[in-house]
């Protein structure tokens, strides 16, 4: 499995841990969106590290409890998080102003931007920062968001302006 997404769920289960230390299995496999035995997986690692422990609070009922070792973990992977995203959030902005001077040399009057999320966000503060204007003429280049990257594809026909 891939590093970044064992830490994402790690920060996921660890908080709701902290904030809902009854929850079930079920109930933190409904809230990430996987399996149940994938929480298991995850939290009998959290365990195995000691930024968990397990009480039984009634005879069929668990009761997880996160460690200081796990709030101290949660809030190194909150820092890592936040870290991840401001690259992101650099990497884009830089695409689109490269992509906006490239539009800029070749007399474009504006982009349509694909896409939607986050990623289309920050593509539209960035034109828009730029003083490109955004439109939905088909006559004009567009910005495609495609997940978490951003590709520049050329109009239809040539744009004057």
């Amino acid at each position: 499995m891939n590093s970044n997404f064992d830490e994402s769920r790690d920060l996921t289960l660890l908080t709701n841990i902290e904030h809902q230390p009854d929850a079930t299995q079920a109930d933190l496999a409904t809230q990430l969106g996987v399996a149940v035995g994938t929480v298991n997986w995850h939290i009998k690692r959290l365990i195995s590290k000691g930024y968990v422990k397990v009480m039984r609070a009634e005879r069929k009922k668990l009761r997880y409890i996160i460690t200081p070792e796990g709030l101290a973990q949660r809030a190194r992977l909150t820092v890592d998080y936040v870290d991840q995203q401001f690259l992101l959030y650099r990497r884009v902005r830089k695409k689109v102003k490269e992509c906006v001077q490239q539009l800029k040399e070749e007399g474009c009057a504006g982009v349509q931007i694909q896409g939607d999320g986050d990623v289309a966000d920050i593509c539209k503060l960035t034109c828009l920062e730029q003083n490109m204007p955004i439109t939905n003429d088909p006559n004009h280049p567009t910005l495609e968001v495609k997940g978490m990257s951003v590709n520049l594809i050329a109009a239809t026909k040539n744009d004057n302006g």
